[in-house]
């Protein structure tokens, strides 16, 4: 049960100062999240990826500069197996980065992937020529549909120019709902709402939507 971050804004931010809010959730989170974390970063139109296996509170982290949009991932590994650097989020191809935090049993989907979480994103790829958010929404239908149970099952992805959220989950209230803050300036979406920090709304559960700082 991973912990999840997404900023998006206008202007560019520093992205490190995002990140060490993120790492001091993730360090105090009640569910131990050091199996490895990864973030990945608009640069001049493109993705820049960063996957480290150590926990993010206690990797060095190289001074990434300024984005306008940055994901970033914390892993807490299913009965803590598979504990290696390519099973770290965020998955991506040229375009798109996703992040996903859960738990999901009896799955019965055909799709690619090392891991669970990337089996759904491979999956939720199929139905892109829809729009990202139909994709969502189609594709996380069939998963729930084709799933003895569903824990939770809570998405972050983004096409870079875009972030789309999916939500939803059965128990642990608390500890899965997702939160988020916004100005007209700037979009945080984060799984825990920083610390000391006020102005943070929750996401409703069985929420599938597009999140932008400038839809009020």
């Amino acid at each position: 049960m991973c912990r999840l971050l997404a900023v998006q804004a206008k202007a560019p931010f520093e992205i490190n100062d995002y990140l060490e809010n993120f790492s001091v959730i993730c360090k105090n989170s009640r569910e131990f999240q050091g199996h490895g974390w990864g973030c990945s970063y608009l640069d001049n139109g493109k993705w820049i990826h960063y996957k480290n296996i150590l926990p993010v509170w206690e990797d060095n982290i190289p001074d990434f500069g300024k984005s306008t949009l940055l994901l970033a991932h914390a892993r807490s590994a299913f009965q803590n197996r598979n504990i290696i650097i390519e099973n770290n989020m965020p998955f991506y191809d040229d375009k798109t980065v996703f992040i996903f935090n859960g738990e999901l049993h009896g799955v019965k989907i055909n799709a690619e992937g090392r891991i669970g979480a990337e089996k759904i994103f491979n999956f939720i790829k199929r139905f892109k020529n829809q729009g990202l958010l139909m994709a969502l929404k189609k594709g996380t239908h069939i998963i729930e549909s084709r799933s003895h149970y569903i824990r939770a099952m809570n998405i972050i992805i983004s096409d870079k120019k875009k972030v789309f959220v999916s939500s939803l989950f059965n128990e642990d209230e608390d500890y899965f709902t997702m939160h988020y803050k916004k100005t007209s300036s700037k979009l945080i979406i984060c799984s825990n709402p920083f610390e000391n920090e006020n102005g943070w709304n929750t996401i409703a559960n069985r929420t599938i939507r597009e999140f932008t700082y400038d839809d009020y």
